[in-house]
């Protein structure tokens, strides 16, 4: 009786892990209005995020999408406590009590260290102040990610979700809007305390698929 000897098939290498094509590992200041978007944004692990721009721009959308961290989002604390409250109260009843736990959040987040993405609506620059002091006395370096819209796009962004401001807090954005982009087009650098600073339009916000943060 002959027996047959098998031999089995030597495993393939496994190929080593490729950055994704159109990868930006931003450091200084990128200006991607008008421009080829890549498809990923990496950050070094451990740092922290924000995102800023106008109210209906895009901002929650973008990060729910693309963000692989955890995540810091007034919107979401907004949403928690619509759906525990009877459709009829209005926004403005407890908006004091939705900042003031989004707040509580963001501090314990920051707090707790690691990788972060935060919703800065940006009309308040202490917000922006307290989070690179505190990030920069952990050793962590803060990025900044502006969607870049214009008023009337944003405005239907707000009308599309369902979600308005009033005009006078909508003004108050822009104000700040203007100043911020002011300055990094004066200085061609990011904002103080800030390793660096991303501008987005709407298009180049479509392409992102991927915001991570990954050990360098």
């Amino acid at each position: 009786m002959t027996r047959t000897r098998t031999v089995e098939a030597a495993a393939p290498p496994v190929p080593p892990p490729r950055r994704a094509p159109g990868t930006l590992r931003p450091h200084g200041l990128h200006d991607l209005r008008c421009a080829p978007a890549p498809a990923a944004l990496h950050y070094p692990a451990g740092d922290l995020l924000v995102v800023s721009g106008l109210p209906g721009s895009g901002k929650s959308t973008l990060m729910r999408h693309s963000i692989r961290a955890a995540l810091v989002d007034s919107q979401q604390v907004r949403e928690e406590y619509a759906a525990r409250l009877p459709a009829f109260v209005p926004y403005a009843a407890y908006r004091p009590l939705v900042r003031l736990a989004h707040y509580r959040r963001l501090r314990r987040a920051v707090l707790d260290g690691g990788p972060l993405a935060v919703h800065d609506c940006g009309a308040l620059p202490w917000v922006r102040s307290w989070l690179t002091t505190a990030a920069g006395r952990q050793g962590r370096r803060v990025h900044l990610l502006l969607l870049d819209a214009d008023a009337d796009s944003a405005l239907d962004g707000q009308r599309l979700r369902g979600r308005t401001v009033s005009r006078y807090a909508f003004a108050r954005h822009r104000a700040a809007a203007r100043r911020l982009y002011g300055a990094l087009a004066g200085s061609g650098e990011p904002p103080a305390g800030c390793a660096s600073a991303v501008v987005l339009d709407r298009a180049a916000a479509r392409a992102l698929r991927e915001i991570d943060f990954v050990a360098s």
